[in-house]
């Protein structure tokens, strides 16, 4: 028997969790676990979780666009991603997730499985995982991927986080995502300009950070700017509070909220 697979549908509230059977044959639905709005206490629950399941290798679902472009969604997961490379040594891998939720909310409808919301959104985030998992388990099958390979999957760079954000007018502009945190039970999104992130003048002026809530669930998740100047001062001291979890405590007095 080989150290089995474990893999995680990672969204912003919850993350399905999968593993595979003890031959790493085929992918099984575990649990949901419920993010706790604190990116490093989410690393160590799910790390714990990974070394109780036996696991030698972590699987995480990677969305992107139907036409396999990035997504505000694939900055945040790969920010998740890179914090979990540096609290462990097994391989964190990244596999497209494109369909996979739509096709486990299919599954569950064709099952004639009917339940309360809550319920449902549980077993949808696993189903998640599972069909994540299996696409990972059939390339091995076909000899795509050498388990056996030593190469260091967590010698792994981010990219500069960047991402292109278009507004209701049509006008596009790049940002660079910082973060995504919880605040009074919602969520939001913090970035930085493309420009501002690139420059390094050693001026001490402050990066500008920009703030948007994140406003609906799964398919129908967009931005939208925040018109409350005092929330938006809530929101940006609690960016600054948690920013030690994803960069440098010491950068995030340099930084200034602005509501665009």
């Amino acid at each position: 028997m080989q150290p089995r697979i474990i893999a995680f549908d990672i969204g912003d509230r919850r993350v399905g969790v999968a593993v595979s059977d003890p031959f790493n044959g085929y992918a099984m639905p575990l649990d949901t676990y419920f993010r706790t709005g604190n990116l490093q206490e989410d690393v160590s629950a799910l790390l714990s979780l990974s070394e109780r399941e036996g696991a030698g290798t972590i699987v995480c679902g990677l969305p992107v666009n139907a036409d396999g472009t990035r997504s505000v969604q694939t900055e945040k997961t790969e920010r998740f991603l890179s914090a979990l490379r540096a609290r462990t040594s097994l391989p964190v891998i990244a596999e497209d997730e494109r369909y996979t939720t739509r096709e486990a909310r299919e599954d569950l409808l064709a099952m004639g499985i009917t339940q309360k919301r809550d319920k449902r959104k549980k077993n949808v985030d696993s189903l998640a995982a599972a069909y994540i998992l299996e696409s990972y388990l059939q390339k091995i099958k076909k000899g795509d991927i050498d388990m056996n390979m030593k190469e260091d999957y967590n010698d792994y760079e981010d990219d500069d986080n960047i991402v292109e954000l278009v507004d209701e007018e049509g006008n596009k502009e790049r940002f660079e995502h910082l973060a995504t945190i919880e605040y009074k039970g919602e969520w939001y999104a913090c970035f930085t300009p493309e420009a501002a992130a690139e420059e390094d003048d050693g001026e001490d002026e402050g990066d500008e950070v920009v703030i948007f809530h994140i406003v609906g669930e799964d398919d129908d998740e967009h931005l939208e700017t925040i018109e409350d100047e005092a929330l938006l001062d809530e929101v940006f001291a609690e960016f600054c509070n948690q920013f030690e979890d994803f960069e440098d405590a010491d950068e995030a007095a340099a930084l200034e909220p602005d509501g665009e």
